[in-house]
């Protein structure tokens, strides 16, 4: 096994147990390793740190896979990491038909991202990873055989195709890794709505499984409420408010083809289609635009896509962050209540909130928090790792 030696003093971050290790602090590689290899992580005195995957290329330098020196990276050790995840979840998470079975480096498996999703009618279980890190990356096919041995599902879909793997010096990747081709859609069912998900072509794994919680929390608060919902993608907000008992529903998305499949996803729930508008547009003109024409709203839901992919986009993102904040406060009626979130791990929510609350002092309103929002049971979060804190938001009323 090859050793990475860091300089001195860097090794402070590992003894705190944080999962990562960047380039800056490795002093020197010894022996030869290759990309997503196994390596001993070592204090420049020779203290043992951690075994990690070595990636050569990323400014993630090694990856922790365990902290303890006589844990072996192999076979058995991905088999118990994906017991130990399914167990994490059994029992946690109901009343859905996907779920979050592997979350990175909080189930010990940094850079993997496994869904399931079960269809309605129960005659199809599919699982979608995505591999971004060179370290599990090299255990694909231990991985995959672990996952369809200990759930039992005997379809997997890859979804490696985000940006990302090429910091890793990956290419983007999609396609079946075991049993048949996953179907065009998946007709799943979380809190009583039905979604029609395309785990081929859809966004991240086709579902934004991390905003479930949300989705409930909208659905028991939109009876008899005007809801804009902003970013709406296929309609998961729109379709909880639906559910919900909304009196008016209007939506925007830049994509016509997630418009399109949001208006699906309300023909297969049986909703009355005449409460629903659709709007294809850019959602930061269209906010403007809808203040210009005087319009108001009882429940606003921006849930923009990530703004902020490093720290040196922090400052741009908590413009765009602010303007969206600003102009849909203007629209809210007193009263009315506003779920407010951010996918950008560089973006804090100390620094959500400020933003938030800068955009209410603009915009001459009060607010208050009634909730911070974030991402389910099945995407737990390491205390040494805050990175893993991606999603956050808050639920607020304009008093």
């Amino acid at each position: 096994m090859g050793r990475l030696i860091l300089k001195p003093g860097k090794e402070r971050s590992l003894l705190h147990r944080h999962p990562w290790l960047f380039a800056g602090a490795v002093d020197r590689v010894e022996g030869r390793v290759s990309p997503g290899a196994t390596v001993a992580l070592h204090a420049s005195d020779g203290r043992f740190l951690a075994r990690a995957a070595y990636s050569p290329e990323s400014a993630i330098r090694a990856r922790v896979w365990t902290f303890d020196e006589a844990e072996p990276v192999d076979h058995a050790f991905i088999k118990r990491r994906i017991q130990r995840a399914l167990a994490l979840r059994a029992g946690q998470v109901r009343g859905t038909g996907a779920v979050r079975l592997v979350f990175g480096e909080a189930d010990g498996m940094p850079g993997l991202v496994v869904d399931h999703y079960r269809s309605l009618d129960g005659q199809r279980q599919q699982l979608v990873c995505q591999f971004m890190a060179v370290g599990v990356d090299v255990w694909k096919k231990a991985i995959v055989d672990a996952l369809t041995r200990e759930t039992g599902c005997e379809h997997v879909y890859e979804r490696s195709d985000a940006s990302v793997r090429e910091k890793e010096g990956l290419q983007q990747t999609t396609g079946v890794l075991a049993g048949d081709e996953p179907p065009e859609l998946l007709l799943v069912e979380e809190g009583g709505v039905r979604y029609q998900i395309d785990v081929r072509n859809g966004h991240k794994t086709g579902f934004y499984i991390d905003q479930r919680d949300s989705r409930a929390l909208i659905a028991r608060h939109a009876a008899g409420r005007d809801v804009l919902n902003c970013f709406c993608y296929t309609g998961g907000f729109s379709l909880a408010a639906l559910k919900g008992g909304a009196a008016s529903v209007l939506s925007v998305d830049s994509s016509g083809e997630a418009l399109a499949h949001a208006r699906a996803n309300v023909l297969a729930n049986g909703f009355d289609a005449g409460r629903a508008q659709w709007l294809d547009a850019d959602a930061f003109r269209t906010l403007r635009s809808l203040h210009q024409d005087g319009r108001q709203f009882d429940l606003i839901v921006l849930d923009p896509p990530k703004l902020a992919p490093s720290q040196q986009h922090v400052d741009r993102a908590a413009r765009a962050y602010k303007d969206i904040n600003l102009t849909g406060l203007k629209l809210l009626r007193p009263g009315g209540l506003l779920a407010t979130f951010s996918c950008s791990g560089a973006i804090g929510a100390p620094l959500f909130q400020k933003i938030v609350a800068d955009a209410a002092a603009d915009a001459g309103v009060d607010l208050r928090i009634l909730d911070r929002l974030g991402a389910g049971a099945d995407h737990p979060m390491l205390a040494s790792f805050p990175e893993g804190e991606y999603l956050k938001g808050l639920w607020l009323q304009r008093i």
